[in-house]
């Protein structure tokens, strides 16, 4: 198994945390949780900047993609630095990196790339905007706050780039493309159920005092989820004549969250 290491990077950028031994042990695993995710990002933007360069698509959009993969580098460094001001090490053994899904079944270079920048920005990344932000008005001032917000900077950042370049291209999409990529959301809403739910469980209740570590409430994180789910990213990609209602309809989760 693969072992990440950040220790070099993550000591230099230690935050100065309160200190709440009875929370220790459950920041730790949150904070290498989220070390290791945001680490593994950046392996998922230069898959799509890859993908845009064989698309055609213009370079400054390609390098802003390159830039999105240098701040989820940077992220999982500042989340290694939270685990070293926590007493741990910034060091995790990780599994095998999945391949990333260039979609050679897909029409063209194009459709494959949207089907990825859909899932990676306009999913995922806007459910860690709205995540992050309601854990980041929680939180006490400090260092950890401020270390947060920057990371919360960055995923509005990656978030909105997804829709803005949506909302220039989705007019030039003919009504068949948008089809495709409408039944593509099945798959990518039903990975994105499984993996947040896998990261928010519902018996996690830490007390009030865990928001200065950003220890959040799994039931309170699961709803917001869903909320982000059904007020904004699938009314969003309906905007743009994508038909995201219908493909959540669709997956195995729509009872479940109605």
């Amino acid at each position: 198994m693969p072992t990440l290491d950040l220790r070099e990077h993550a000591r230099d950028l230690r935050p100065r945390i309160p200190n709440l031994p009875h929370l220790q042990h459950a920041a730790l695993g949150t904070w290498k949780g989220r070390m290791i995710n945001e680490h593994e990002s950046s392996a998922v933007f230069e898959g799509l900047a890859k993908q845009f360069e064989l698309a055609g698509m213009d370079a400054s959009l390609v390098g802003e993609v390159k830039t999105f993969a240098d701040e989820e580098r940077r992220h999982g460094a500042l989340c290694g630095a939270v685990v070293e001001a926590l007493g741990g090490e910034a060091l995790a053994d990780v599994p095998e990196r999945q391949a990333y899904p260039f979609h050679e079944d897909a029409k063209t270079p194009l459709e494959a790339a949207l089907r990825n920048m859909l899932s990676i920005c306009c999913l995922s990344e806007t459910v860690a905007v709205a995540l992050i932000g309601a854990e980041r008005l929680e939180m006490p001032e400090g260092e950890l706050r401020d270390l947060l917000t920057g990371i919360y900077s960055d995923e509005v950042g990656h978030s909105r780039f997804g829709w803005r370049v949506l909302a220039d291209i989705a007019a030039r999409l003919d009504d068949e493309t948008k089809d495709r990529l409408g039944a593509y959301l099945v798959v990518a809403f039903e990975h994105l159920v499984d993996h947040e739910l896998a990261h928010l469980p519902e018996a996690s209740q830490p007390p009030p005092e865990g928001v200065a570590y950003g220890l959040c409430s799994g039931p309170d994180a699961r709803r917001l989820f869903f909320d982000t789910l059904h007020e904004v990213i699938v009314p969003g990609l309906e905007q743009h004549g994508i038909p995201a209602r219908r493909a959540w309809q669709k997956t195995r989760f729509a009872s479940a969250s109605a």
